[in-house]
């Protein structure tokens, strides 16, 4: 008895001092430890997403990706697996554990290493947000005490919350949305038990239990969450086998972007870095952008169709290496495979090796390890490239093109993909191409492009595309290739020349020069292109036919300094153009934003309007915390309401009722500057009109195109403007135009400013309709803008060019543009600001209009 009460008391005294020291270990600790309740209001770190303005992801960035869920969001199967594996009492104990703590001091004990974790989920919820990985008995202690006192402030499911969306999987995937997302392309509710037991496996080893690094090693952890399963009763046997047989199906799945827009992107995240710092990334803002899926998809559709027809009926320049030659054994599949798997992909490009040819075939295997053809019609294009101005004759056979070993790029013909490769390119990245089982040759472009669309009213970006690739170069050139505009730049010219009372009837000479430049030192003679001189000209025809001989007269009647003064008015930087004659034909260097952004002063009546690419940001509360106020191009707010009754609600800040609106709505920070008058912009609208559909009789045989001509012919609509633009040398080509709602511009030049877009002769091999000949603007920039536009005005109703209120018409002479009484195919209704009408009326045999010995005309 005697020694039974001598146990009882060593039992109470040993309970009495663990208690003591347990009690003086916390208020030791105590002041150490941080406020749990501050899990409460926890900010997960999610990274910066970039949207269209229909809702499409572009882009994602930041460090760690998560998909914060509730609760209710995780199916149950995968609470179960976690729980299983992780703390099976969890719902049971106070945060900690005293079974497993036991279990893992007794295998202490007995072994001297610290092998077996006791950590509950609440207290692995401690420590990822309070405290560090590291194994000692110091953090062991403040996890115990922060795990109880977690449990005191919040309830089991709000812990387990916490747990799934904190905890680390692998591949920067931080919580199971993320891990779903990277390691299968689902979301959590897609998983099947084999996938679900995956994850719920690696947060004891993320990095050494990878699915995808160490599939073996997965394979087994798989097996042991399986088991864990099992034995709690949340599976039974034949799901346990069925999940045990599963292969391992895990692959790298990058954020799931379903639009693609990589130049745009960037913009984007320079924005928001300059504007939010460093936390933007991991405070899971929304960024809406002002692109919609359509037409951006179009634009990049339209730059890289048209940098390809380019780049290819100049020759091709090779395989981008051979991995054996002709003597040489072959490579097998799998030692391929590897080769190509180095190679990244270029938008709609893959890397293929050929394997053999034929007379008219080639046998590839493409990367990712699916064996193709390419056919003879898609690849007889491949004449040799030799210089930017000559390519070699056009093969007969496959092998005069390729050889077994090379590598070359190719592009899947998408009428031959199969049901699975569709699957796969819903799947990918817009980055990535699905397998196909036909291919054609392709190359990647040399040349650089940009295409970039505006809304003229506010300035709205609607596309945005700086390059082929985001991969093969990270230069935006739609805001940072500043080339020369070529004669892009002469409507702006003829606007000068509209506010100093010159018409569209006006008449130039359209004739050589030849005079001494003093400023030069030598004599310029600037000629047209092609070499053609009528003589009198109207301003109008001569917009339309880019007559550069007449531009320069422009120039020299209107003066340098007012021509400068003009340009400035819509956004040219004054002092980097040039001050000499040659600007009247372009030599100032522009980006291809600049030049859009002006012409949307033509589209809207007048107004400079700043392009802009964000329309919204969102916390990751869905608070609006940023929101585009755009200046509009309208002189009140009924006009907002009338053309843009969503842009009148937005900037409807003062919270009238757009019912109530009046004139004193209309601040000067809600509209657009006005820099040229409605009028003076609808005239030039119209001579842009002319360069795509021309003008004259062609049943009287006085019919003539402009340089625009090809967009009439394709697009069918009487509501586009537009002007050609080719530098000297063609080391640029543009094209720029727009309808009342639209302005796009594209470009296109080498980022070698030495190097020429050069000529293409004749392809026996392609048929008539091929392009030959030496490019400039219409031939080489404007079939972008086309395509766009096709795209783009895709259910746009047509809409004329309204002319404003101080814009009369009246009839002239299309010989002298003097007023006239006749009515048959030599006159024209004109348009002319109220006013400027001829005065005179045309006399029979009136001769030349000019009088002047020192200038001949043709």
């Amino acid at each position: 008895m005697k020694w039974l009460k001598r146990l009882l008391f060593l039992i109470f005294l040993g309970f009495s001092l663990g208690l003591a020291a347990v009690t003086a270990l916390y208020f030791y600790f105590a002041p150490q430890l941080p406020d749990v309740t501050t899990l409460r209001d926890v900010q997960l770190q999610t990274p910066m997403r970039v949207f269209s303005a229909d809702g499409e992801l572009i882009s994602q960035f930041g460090e760690k990706r998560r998909i914060p869920l509730q609760i209710d969001e995780v199916p149950e199967q995968m609470l179960q697996a976690f729980l299983a594996t992780e703390d099976a009492r969890f719902y049971s104990h106070p945060g900690i554990d005293p079974i497993g703590i036991t279990r893992a001091a007794v295998n202490l004990i007995a072994t001297g290493e610290k092998s077996q974790g006791a950590s509950t989920i609440t207290q692995q919820v401690a420590r990822n947000f309070f405290l560090t990985r590291e194994k000692t008995y110091i953090r062991k202690i403040k996890e115990i005490f922060l795990a109880i006192k977690i449990e005191q402030e919040l309830s089991k499911d709000e812990i387990l919350a916490l747990y799934l969306n904190k905890i680390p999987l692998g591949y920067r995937s931080f919580g199971v949305g993320a891990a779903a997302q990277v390691y299968y392309g689902k979301t959590v509710d897609q998983l099947t038990l084999p996938q679900i037991a995956v994850i719920a496996g690696l947060p004891k080893a993320p990095s050494a239990l990878n699915p995808i690094r160490s599939p073996e090693r997965a394979r087994d952890r798989r097996r042991v969450v399986l088991g864990r399963m099992l034995e709690t009763g949340y599976i039974d046997q034949a799901s346990f086998d069925e999940a045990n047989q599963a292969p391992i199906t895990a692959t790298y799945h990058g954020a799931e972007i379903s639009l693609a827009a990589p130049y745009l992107a960037e913009m984007v995240r320079q924005q928001i870095l300059e504007q939010f710092g460093e936390d933007a990334y991991t405070t899971g803002m929304d960024v809406y952008t002002t692109v919609t899926a359509k037409r951006q998809n179009a634009a990049t559709d339209a730059l890289r169709t048209n940098l390809k027809s380019y780049d290819q009926r100049h020759g091709f320049r090779g395989a981008i290496k051979q991995l054996w030659k002709d003597q040489e054994p072959a490579l097998s599949q799998e030692d391929i495979n590897k080769q190509l798997a180095s190679l990244p992909n270029y938008g709609v490009l893959r890397a293929a090796a050929v394997i053999s040819t034929t007379d008219n075939s080639a046998n590839i295997l493409v990367k990712g390890g699916k064996l193709g053809v390419i056919a003879w019609d898609d690849m007889k294009w491949a004449r040799r490239f030799i210089t930017d101005t000559r390519q070699g004759p056009a093969p007969k056979v496959a092998s005069e093109i390729l050889s077994a070993g090379d590598v070359v790029w190719v592009e899947a013909i998408a009428d031959n993909l199969d049901t699975a490769d569709k699957e796969a390119s819903d799947s990918s990245e817009p980055e990535s191409q699905p397998l196909a089982s036909s291919y054609s040759l392709s190359q990647l472009p040399d040349a650089g492009a940009a295409l970039i669309a505006i809304s003229p009213l506010d300035g709205a970006v609607e596309a945005l595309v700086g390059g082929f690739s985001f991969n093969q170069s990270k230069f935006n050139r739609v805001t940072q290739a500043s080339r020369q505009v070529g004669s892009n730049i002469k409507p702006f010219l003829y606007s000068a020349a509209f506010e100093q009372g010159m018409t569209l009837a006006t008449l130039e000479n359209d004739a050589p020069i030849n005079r001494w430049d003093k400023a030069m030192g030598v004599a310029w003679r600037p000629k047209n292109s092609p070499p053609v001189y009528d003589g009198p000209i109207r301003l109008r025809v001569a917009l339309a036919q880019s007559k550069n001989v007449v531009s320069v007269r422009l120039m020299r009647d209107l003066g340098i300094d007012a021509v400068i003064k003009h340009l400035a008015k819509f956004g040219f930087p004054a002092n980097e153009l040039p001050r000499n004659e040659s600007l009247s034909l372009g030599s100032a260097s522009l980006t291809p934003m600049q030049v859009a952004s002006a012409y949307g002063s033509f589209a809207n009546g007048g107004y400079l309007v700043s392009p802009y690419f964000i329309d919204r940001i969102e916390d990751g509360e869905g608070n609006i915390i940023f929101q585009q106020l755009p200046k509009v191009a309208c002189d009140s707010c009924f006009d907002i309401i009338e053309h843009a009754p969503s842009l009148g609600k937005l900037l409807n800040v003062k919270g009238n009722p757009l019912k109530q609106c009046d004139i004193s709505f209309a601040q000067e920070d809600d509209l657009a500057p006005r820099i040229i008058s409605a009028e003076n912009a609808f005239l030039v609208s119209q001579a842009m009109n002319s360069a795509v559909w021309g003008g004259g009789s062609w049943a009287h045989k006085t019919g003539w195109n402009g340089t625009g001509w090809r967009a009439a012919k394709e697009l069918k609509r009487r509501d586009i403007a537009g002007k050609t633009g080719t530098t000297n040398d063609a080391k640029d080509a543009w094209f720029s135009g727009f309808s009342p709602d639209l302005v796009v511009t594209s470009w296109i030049g080498f980022d070698d400013f030495n190097r020429e877009l050069g000529e293409a002769s004749y392809n026996a091999n392609l048929d008539k309709n091929q392009v030959t000949g030496k490019e400039f603007g219409a031939r080489t920039a404007q079939p972008a803008w086309i395509d766009f536009m096709k795209v783009g005005l895709e259910g746009v109703p047509e809409q004329a060019f309204t002319p404003p209120k101080n814009v009369s018409t009246v009839r002239i002479d299309r010989t002298t543009g003097l007023l006239t009484k006749s009515s048959d195919h030599t006159t024209r209704f004109e348009y002319f600001e109220n006013g400027t009408e001829p005065k005179e009326y045309v006399k029979p045999s009136s001769g030349s209009v000019f009088d002047s010995e020192e200038e001949e005309l043709f």
